[in-house]
């Protein structure tokens, strides 16, 4: 239990890693950062297959291709629901930002409550990895999702106090978004010590969630400006993971 808490913390600080990084650095390149999110992408992909989908498959038993496929379509189309609710905003990064702009102050606050919003589901695959008594893997999960937690803390600073927001009301915000990972990952955790039979169905709804992040928001996002250096960044992220399994196992 100690090692999950740790873990949680961790990847809940990775998000406020990440934003002393954009206080330090307020204006990152959008080249830096696609570069950065890439290899995260790449690390998240492998550890969403290495640790997630491939053991649903392995404590599923006799239905286990079918309960993984099952798994994986639900945690997307849960993804795929918050989305229509609190979609992610992207596309405001990309956008000239007024100082204390009402309505660019408004999507940059609804940007940081998507980004809040999304973490709930990761923090839940990184707790549900430890369900499965596969340390190493959880642990591998877990990274993974600390990486690509630590760009998105970066992005959400500049935005924020661009639009008038005070540093300390910033830095809070940052932190909440970390805190609701924190918590996601002991839901996780405890809904599979206390029912183990779902463990294969939460395995598969986890690594669902983590390829729909992946594919619909991660890829398209580093593929406006430097799409080839982003392709080779993902490669490099997910062969690491490959690599760290190997030596793991």
């Amino acid at each position: 239990m100690k090692l999950v808490l740790l873990t949680a913390l961790g990847v809940g600080g990775a998000t406020l890693f990440g934003s002393i990084i954009g206080f330090l650095f307020k204006k990152i390149s959008h080249k830096f950062s696609d570069i950065v999110l890439s290899f995260a992408a790449g690390v998240m992909l492998a550890a969403a297959i290495l640790g997630l989908v491939l053991p649903s498959l392995e404590y599923g038993g006799k239905f286990g291709i079918l309960i993984t496929v099952v798994g994986i379509f639900a945690g997307a189309l849960c993804l795929n629901l918050i989305d229509k609710v609190v979609p992610h905003l992207h596309s405001i990064f990309g956008a000239e930002i007024k100082e204390h702009d009402n309505a660019t102050l408004s999507k940059v606050l609804l940007f940081v409550t998507a980004i809040a919003i999304h973490n709930l589901p990761e923090g839940i695959a990184a707790g549900v990895g430890f369900g499965s008594g596969d340390t190493a893997k959880a642990l591998l999960i877990a990274g993974g999702i600390a990486l690509q937690n630590i760009p998105e803390g970066m992005v959400i600073i500049g935005p924020m106090l661009a639009a008038g927001v005070s540093p300390k009301k910033t830095f809070v915000c940052a932190m909440i978004t970390g805190l609701v990972e924190v918590f996601g990952t002991l839901i996780g955790y405890f809904a599979v010590s206390v029912a183990s039979f779902i463990l294969p169905f939460a395995l598969a709804f986890a690594g669902g969630t983590m390829l729909y992040v992946i594919s619909d928001e991660m890829i398209p996002e580093t593929h406006h400006e430097n799409s080839r250096g982003a392709t080779y960044s993902l490669l490099v992220g997910f062969s690491v993971m490959l690599v760290t399994d190997f030596l793991l196992g």
